[in-house]
C-alpha cells in the first residue's frame, strides 16, 4: 500500500501541498531524488532501479507533480507488461496520459497541474478519470477515501480525520523540516501513531512468509508556492532516525 494526501487551497501562500508515502518490497533497489533521466532532464524524483521508473515525478520549472499507486484489479498479463514507473516520468513533462492502458497493472495516477489534481484509476478493465481542485484528498491503494463513512482501507479510517483537523503546514523556505511540516510530522511521528505491524499505518512493515520485507522504502514532502516556488523535502525509510534532505530544485 502507499498513500498521497493532496492538499490544494488556491488562496493559500502554498497552494499545493503533498505527503506522498511510498511502500515497497524493501530488498527492491532504488536511488534517492535527482535528475536521473537524461531524456527528461528537467525532472526529478526517485529512481527504481529495477524498472528505470519512478514513483513520484516533479518538474520544478513547470510546478507539476506526478506520482503512481497500485490499485485493485485484473492484474496486466505477463506477456508483454509495462512497468508503471515510466506513467509519472511521462506526466511530470507534460504529456498526456496514455488512452489505453493495457499492459499496465492497476495503478492510479494523481497528476498536480496548475492547481488541479487529474487522477486516472485503471483496474485492468478501463480507465476511469476525473479531476479534484480544492480540498484535501487522501489515497490509499483503495483509491481516493471519501470520509469518515469509507472503511475500505483502516489506514485511511484512521488517519483520513486526524489529517483533516490538523493545522496545514507552511513550509516556508529556509525554516528547518521540522518546523516546516510540523502538522503533518507529529501525525507521522508522533507518540500515538499505529506500530508498524498495524493495519492502520501509515509508515508500515511486515516480515513475509519467505522472509522478505515490506514496508515504508520512503516519505516525501512537496509544497508549491502561489510565486512558482518548490519546497521538496525527503526521508528514506519510515523511521524517524532517518533524517530528512531538501532535495535541489534548482
Amino acid at each position: 500500500m502507499c498513500t498521497v494526501l493532496a492538499s490544494l487551497r488556491p488562496d493559500a501562500d502554498w497552494p499545493v501541498l503533498v505527503l506522498a508515502v511510498r511502500d515497497e518490497m524493501l530488498g527492491r533497489p532504488w536511488q534517492p531524488p535527482a535528475r536521473h533521466w537524461p531524456d527528461r532532464p528537467r525532472l526529478l524524483g526517485g529512481l527504481d532501479e529495477q524498472a528505470g521508473g519512478t514513483w513520484l515525478a516533479v518538474d520544478p520549472a513547470a510546478g507539476r507533480i506526478a506520482c503512481v499507486l497500485n490499485a485493485s484489479g485484473r492484474p496486466a498479463d505477463p506477456v508483454g507488461r509495462t512497468s508503471r514507473g515510466g506513467l509519472p516520468l511521462a506526466a511530470a513533462a507534460g504529456e498526456a496520459a496514455p488512452a489505453e492502458f493495457t499492459g499496465y497493472d492497476p495503478c492510479h495516477l494523481l497528476v498536480i497541474d496548475g492547481g488541479v489534481l487529474c487522477v486516472t484509476t485503471w483496474d485492468g478493465y478501463e480507465p476511469h478519470r476525473y479531476r479534484l481542485t480544492a480540498g484535501d484528498h487522501l489515497f490509499v491503494n483503495q483509491g481516493r477515501w471519501l470520509g469518515p463513512a469509507d472503511r475500505r482501507s483502516p489506514r485511511a479510517a484512521h488517519f483520513g480525520p486526524r489529517f483533516a483537523a490538523a493545522e496545514r503546514p507552511e513550509p516556508a523556505p529556509g525554516k528547518p523540516v521540522a518546523d516546516a511540516w510540523a502538522p503533518w510530522l507529529a501525525l507521522l511521528d508522533g507518540p500515538d501513531v499505529p506500530a508498524p505491524s498495524d493495519p492502520r499505518a501509515l509508515l508500515a512493515r511486515s516480515v513475509q512468509d519467505d522472509g522478505t520485507v515490506w514496508g515504508t522504502s520512503s516519505v516525501t514532502l512537496l509544497g508549491l508556492s502561489a510565486t512558482g516556488e518548490l519546497r521538496y523535502d525527503f526521508r528514506p525509510g519510515a523511521e524517524a532516525a532517518a533524517g530528512w534532505s531538501p532535495i535541489e530544485t534548482g
